[in-house]
């Protein structure tokens, strides 16, 4: 097994790293990660198996300059065109791809860019997801915000100006249930017109509640397809069932969120492959909910608190844009986010190719968002990060900068009627 990821064992109490040590070197000790674990919807769908055909068999090595250059004159792109500009061979035409991406872009999106910020409720977590800094092994500062803290937070995020967020909580549902959630998002719909939510995979009927509560998309983060790789990060808790976590966004569509959202964590596994399996879980999906909405992150690793290991050190910038720009010539309706994990300089340049929605006055600490807008230090304890940010810029400042490159900023497009 690959210990790269693992967190440092000075952390942990003698009990917790005695159960570390027994999960990590005795895989005899932990649940299969393909079986449902009690609870667990099971939902009939032939999307997985899509899906994974089509990633198990993807050979990028075998495309050419030529299918690339096919890919690229083609009036529509096929499968078998986006794993041609994902391969290698497609790195020397990333400028004839960038400019093609372009072109879709501003025929589907025009100019306009969208803007939201994150708010993180709570940090605690049951899994323990080696490369994440919230995973509950990791000493860290936890910390989960009462309902008056979270309106509190909701109304300085909103005073900025910001009308969409993103509430997102650790994967703990004994200190984040359904319930909690729901409330959040009641409060919320006080403040913004647009509510996504980035938590715990969960059932049908509890994602039908939370869309009664407010909420109107679901972001699930896959963050690796390679189901055996996938094993050996997710050592324990629900998220470690990785169809479960596949069928996410179906069982969201089903309880009637409006939207949903797919990433991998590029850097995890193969880059390519786990691009390919999420542009396509994307567009099968498509083919099945035609009404729903439904976008790509594009999100690399990044360092976390206790592990100064974790770094995106296989996927580069210009590896990066290669992958945005072949997500938009294949699926040309669907928003594509690039998150403050990626330099300003980076955003600035992607947001003119392929990118349309990106966050702004980015905290993902918790209860931090009054003194991170007012520059004053509070007195109220706040929760320790999940990760490092690249782009720290705030709202009024990701404003003007949009719009001094000719483009539209938009804080909300969606009128409740």
């Amino acid at each position: 097994m690959e210990n790269q990821f693992f967190v440092d064992s000075e952390f942990l109490s003698p009990q917790a790293l005695e159960k570390k040590h027994k999960i990590e070197n005795d895989p005899k000790s932990r649940t299969n990660h393909m079986e449902y674990m009690e609870g667990m919807e099971v939902i009939e769908s032939d999307v997985c198996k899509n899906v994974m055909e089509q990633m198990n068999s993807y050979d990028y090595t075998k495309y050419t300059a030529r299918d690339v250059r096919k890919a690229l004159d083609s009036e529509t792109c096929t499968i078998e065109d986006f794993k041609a500009l994902l391969s290698p061979s497609a790195e020397p035409f990333l400028e004839e791809m960038a400019q093609r991406a372009r072109l879709e872009t501003s025929k589907h999106f025009g100019n306009t860019v969208y803007l939201f910020t994150p708010l993180y409720i709570a940090n605690y977590c049951e899994n323990y997801c080696v490369y994440c800094g919230f995973n509950c092994y990791n000493h860290i500062k936890r910390m989960k915000l009462s309902m008056e803290q979270i309106e509190k937070e909701m109304k300085v995020i909103a005073d900025s100006g910001m009308e969409e967020i993103l509430i997102l909580t650790g994967e703990s549902r004994a200190q984040s249930d359904v319930k909690y959630i729901g409330e959040a998002c009641k409060i919320a719909r006080k403040y913004f017109r647009m509510i996504g939510l980035e938590i715990y995979s969960v059932n049908t009927d509890e994602y039908r509640y939370l869309h009664q509560c407010g909420a109107d998309y679901v972001t699930v983060f896959q963050e690796t397809y390679d189901a055996d790789k996938y094993e050996t990060l997710h050592l324990m808790g629900h998220k470690r069932v990785w169809p479960y976590r596949f069928d996410a966004q179906e069982r969201a569509l089903m309880g009637g969120m409006r939207g949903v959202a797919f990433s991998a964590l590029l850097g995890l596994s193969d880059f390519r492959k786990d691009a390919l399996a999420s542009a396509l879980h994307v567009y099968y999906l498509q083919r099945k909910y035609p009404y729903a909405e439904m976008s790509l992150s594009c999100p690399r690793l990044r360092p976390i608190i206790n592990n100064d290991k974790i770094n995106p050190l296989d996927v580069h910038e210009k590896q990066l844009c290669q992958v945005i720009c072949a997500y938009r010539i294949f699926l040309p309706y669907v928003g594509i986010t690039v998150s403050s994990r990626e330099s300003a300089e980076f955003r600035n340049g992607i947001v003119k190719i392929a990118a349309t929605k990106i966050s702004a006055g980015v905290s993902t600490g918790i209860g931090d968002h009054e003194s991170k807008y007012s520059g004053k230090e509070t007195e109220e304890a706040q929760g320790d990060e999940q990760f490092e940010i690249d782009d720290n810029r705030s709202l009024d400042k990701m404003y003007r900068d949009i719009s001094d490159e000719g483009l539209q900023p938009v804080l909300n497009d969606y009128l409740y009627v």
